[in-house]
């Protein structure tokens, strides 16, 4: 009986938290006073944040989630003291693995669209932890290059969310162990807070330079003080709020990012400055919005590069490695980039990755940095298909409503490619055209893209923007040669596509002389056929030159016998 009754006061206790929705609420504004008191590794947290019942059913509880080496102090509704209980809550969106969560118990219940006003206080220490990494096997002195974020005298940088939960958020547990969840449920958040805005006050308790993430469009910043900051973000989605402090030195040169280098990095950061400039050709201005990347050098020499809105955090170091060049075009597309669509954004900062490494080293190293992130997309769109064998995950899954995770990045950046593959090249005149406030449809770049190429893209864009399909799957059907009179042939090439998504793909044939390729568009579950004229006998014919992704390539050749 005795059993029975425990079993029931924790069931009743269980209850609320099986019962608590933590993405209810989208989080509209924030106002926050920031503390850093970096001899102490300390921060500490005063403010308000607003918040919207975005959920389909009235909510009686309210979740806030913060870093767990920080603490809950006070939360307030409407002036008064509000009721809430704190516990650890495992998730890797935090650098710790663990967040402290304050479920607040609401006075009313919040109706569906319903707002919220709420007065928080919160502080502890941000020290450097990588006990997420550690704890799946990383070893822990790689795993300190990659969680780097720290509150310290000799140098501050505090990512955000999916990194260090310094403002309070509120989201479902992410396990670095199960694929891409961190980076799903980031994503997710980024979505839904694509609107909402942040201010922020910092002061620090060194008189050193403190640097905020976002570019002058979405962050304005003025100094009260040597040791003080005040910063506006407008879209809070595009952004990962970050902070960092230092003992910096600025080089600003006229025709190039400012950097911001610690001692002993001046040369570096001469030759960052020098090497932007020609990236920034690869790519065209999308919405007129474009504003110069900040670079911010990294106390640590080996720490993984990381880039946000209007920032990137890097170790400068000589020489300049490929590593460092591709973070240079990723944080520089980026900067030129002002749309509220993550595939667009992060498909064209990506894209701008492939587009350096071809004019650098050339098409087939653009391909083989391709094919080597193709793997990670097959086994998403395979194990999506395995999950809701109905199809009802076309739509929900589609680039237009996926998450800004790896499988949305991938994906985008092959849809880029593939346009830029199609058109001859990247519709550059389309993107020059393209205004945020105009884009209120999913189709608006689409039709821009018409208007400029003459071509019509529906079925493209549907098979791989609006929806899902999957990824093509391609099998060389037949091969006919027919020899002419006058010496060559003519080879009739039928190429079938297995999968769902359309596209159009590159068909070669070798021959002694040299190989002849030519462009075939195919449609998922159908086939297309075409001719070519070559001056002997084909020894292979080939399909997809890894342009494109696809579920199957071990059935993109076919040997011709001699005769």
């Amino acid at each position: 009986m005795k059993l029975l009754c425990a079993l029931g006061v924790l069931c009743g206790l269980l209850l609320p938290a099986l019962a608590l929705d933590r993405e209810a609420f989208t989080f509209t504004k924030y106002d926050l006073d920031v503390r850093v008191e970096p001899e102490q590794q300390r921060l500490a947290v005063r403010g308000k944040i607003w918040l919207r019942n975005d959920s389909p059913s009235a909510q009686k509880s309210l979740a806030l989630q913060i870093s767990s080496t920080l603490g809950w102090r006070s939360v307030k509704i409407a002036g008064n003291p509000a009721e809430f209980t704190s516990h650890e809550y495992t998730s890797d969106i935090d650098h710790s693995g663990t967040l402290s969560e304050a479920v607040v118990t609401l006075a009313k219940e919040i109706p569906p669209g319903g707002t919220l006003e709420v007065e928080v206080g919160y502080e502890g220490t941000i020290p450097l932890s990588a006990t997420r990494l550690t704890r799946i096997g990383v070893p822990e002195e790689k795993a300190k290059h990659s969680d780097w974020d720290q509150v310290s005298k000799s140098f501050t940088a505090v990512r955000g969310i999916g990194y260090v939960t310094w403002y309070p958020v509120a989201t479902e547990a992410a396990n670095l162990s199960e694929g891409d969840s961190v980076g799903e449920t980031v994503g997710r958040w980024k979505a839904r807070h694509t609107d909402a805005a942040m201010d922020v006050r910092f002061e620090s308790s060194l008189v050193q330079e403190i640097l905020f993430s976002g570019t002058t469009a979405r962050a304005e910043a003025e100094s009260k003080s040597a040791n003080s900051r005040v910063v506006h973000i407008s879209r809070l989605g595009r952004d990962v709020p970050t902070f960092v402090i230092g003992d910096y030195q600025k080089l600003a040169p006229k025709d190039g990012p400012s950097v911001y280098y610690l001692a002993g990095q001046e040369e570096a950061a001469k030759t960052y400055a020098d090497a932007v400039p020609e990236i920034g050709m690869l790519i065209p201005v999308v919405g007129g919005d474009t504003k110069e990347v900040q670079i911010l050098g990294l106390s640590d020499p080996h720490a993984a590069s990381f880039v946000t809105e209007g920032m990137l955090l890097c170790p400068l170091k000589l020489p300049l490695t490929n590593e460092a060049m591709l973070s240079l075009a990723y944080a520089k597309a980026r900067s030129m980039v002002s749309s509220p669509r993550a595939w667009i954004g992060e498909g064209l900062a990506h894209y701008a990755q492939v587009a350096f490494i071809e004019n650098e080293a050339g098409r087939q190293a653009a391909l083989d940095y391709l094919t080597a992130h193709a793997t990670a997309l097959v086994e998403d769109e395979k194990a999506f298909a395995d999950r809701d064998r109905a199809g009802n995950w076309q739509a929900a899954h589609s680039l237009i409503n996926a998450p800004d995770g790896l499988y949305l990045q991938t994906k985008a950046m092959y849809v880029w490619w593939m346009l830029q593959e199609m058109l001859g090249k990247l519709p550059s005149e389309a993107l020059l055209n393209y205004h945020v406030a105009d884009d209120k449809d999913a189709a608006y770049l689409q039709r821009l893209i018409e208007k400029t190429t003459h071509r019509d893209l529906e079925w493209f864009f549907d098979d791989w923007v609006y929806r899902d399909r999957g990824l093509p799957d391609f099998r060389i059907d037949s091969v006919y040669p027919r020899e002419m009179v006058g010496g060559g042939y003519t080879i009739t090439v039928t190429v079938e596509n297995l999968g769902e998504a359309g596209a159009e793909v590159p068909v070669t044939l070798r021959i002694p002389s040299g190989d002849i390729t030519k462009k075939l568009e195919v449609h998922g579950k159908s086939k297309a056929s075409l001719r070519i004229a070559t001056p002997s006998l084909p020894q292979e014919v080939v399909v997809n030159d890894g342009s494109v992704p696809e579920s199957d390539v071990s059935n993109n050749s076919y040997k011709i016998e001699a005769r």
